[in-house]
């Protein structure tokens, strides 16, 4: 059994395709589409080291090395019953990544004797002095914000190589907050914003930056997920272009 689970309360959910097969608890934080959104936008080249900062169970570090082959991967998960399934859920998908359970605020010196190429994060989203918390201990440290969002940017700013690159998904409503901390770090900033339908706003965006960039901060046009201005039926419609990145493990690139 993985810490904290009897394996009657994980299941085995197929990404990208069934590329990945990934163990994941039935009741607690599950991942979506947003890791693997995530993961399909990093630029990384084989030899590459990869940082996943909260890593959860794996799954944005793991799409990241599915697609590109010979990355050195790292993940740091606060939850031990997490780490566990990252580090499971690598060994069954054949792909070497190496799991730190700890705190960002406090990394442990297997990762902050480190500096990568790219840091990933998919933070918590929630700022609970104006939302609801999750009854779900697992899914409460996934969603809701116990370490301020600075202390994430931060961390991912002293973890990124010089030239290298860390990369944000969050709500969009969090993006004036998100940009004001990124640009304390680092420049070249690119947002991405990801719209359900043509003509919806924005949930989500991605987030890019450099560290030492000096490029002009660019606003994409938006990535558009769904066909059509509305569902139109018990089905999934997402388009083509996003269908590829959620089942063959296809790249989101930033516009050049």
């Amino acid at each position: 059994m993985a810490e904290g689970w009897p394996e009657d309360r994980l299941s085995t959910d197929a990404f990208l395709g069934g590329k990945l097969r990934i163990l994941q608890p039935r009741d607690g934080y599950r991942a979506g589409i947003d890791p693997v959104l995530l993961a399909a936008s990093i630029p990384a080249r084989a030899g590459d080291r990869v940082l996943d900062l909260g890593c959860g169970a794996g799954v944005a570090g793991l799409c990241v090395a599915r697609r590109v082959e010979g990355l050195r991967l790292t993940g740091l998960e606060l939850q031990p019953d997490y780490a566990e399934l990252a580090r499971r859920n690598a060994i069954q998908n054949g792909i070497e990544m190496t799991v730190v359970t700890g705190d960002l605020a406090e990394m442990p010196a297997a990762v902050r004797e480190q500096q990568f190429d790219h840091v990933i994060v998919n933070p918590p989203y929630f700022d609970r002095s104006a939302s609801t918390a999750a009854r779900d201990t697992g899914r409460e440290t996934a969603l809701g914000e116990g370490t301020p969002l600075a202390e994430w940017v931060k961390a991912a700013a002293k973890r990124t190589a010089p030239k290298g690159h860390a990369t944000f998904i969050q709500r969009s409503a969090r993006l004036p907050d998100l940009l004001s901390l990124m640009g304390r770090h680092f420049g070249s900033l690119e947002v991405l914003p990801l719209i359900p339908r043509p003509g919806r706003a924005a949930r989500l965006v991605l987030l890019r930056g450099r560290k030492g960039g000096r490029a002009d901060f660019r606003l994409h046009d938006a990535w558009v997920l769904h066909d059509g201005a509305s569902h139109d039926g018990d089905r999934e419609n997402y388009n083509t272009a996003t269908a590829c990145i959620l089942r063959y493990g296809a790249a989101l690139p930033f516009p050049a």
